[in-house]
């Protein structure tokens, strides 16, 4: 048991630090935080996630993506600030 558990610690060292062609490249321009935005950050908290995004002028993809994984409760939280930051594009071809 201690032998397997070893082992599968020291493969997964291995695998971290291996670089993957699957991760996201990042587009995300971030943008200043303002009043403006600290208003959109909270509709993007409270009310809905990509509410945010759509009033800070993002592209339709990331408003929908945003407003799709609102469903989650922990995604709220990251679309919050999101929009707080007025941070355009990002990873997973600037969706999130």
């Amino acid at each position: 048991m201690k032998k397997s558990a070893a082992i599968l610690v020291l493969t997964l060292m291995l695998c971290s630090l291996m670089s993957f062609p699957a991760y996201a490249e990042n587009t995300a321009v971030q943008g200043k935080m303002t009043g403006r935005t600290a208003v959109h950050g909270l509709a993007s908290l409270l009310l809905w996630p990509g509410l945010g995004q759509y009033l800070n002028h993002n592209e339709t993809k990331k408003n929908w993506t945003h407003a799709a994984l609102g469903l989650t409760g922990i995604f709220r939280l990251w679309s919050g600030w999101d929009a707080l930051i007025d941070r355009q594009g990002g990873r997973w071809d600037g969706k999130i």
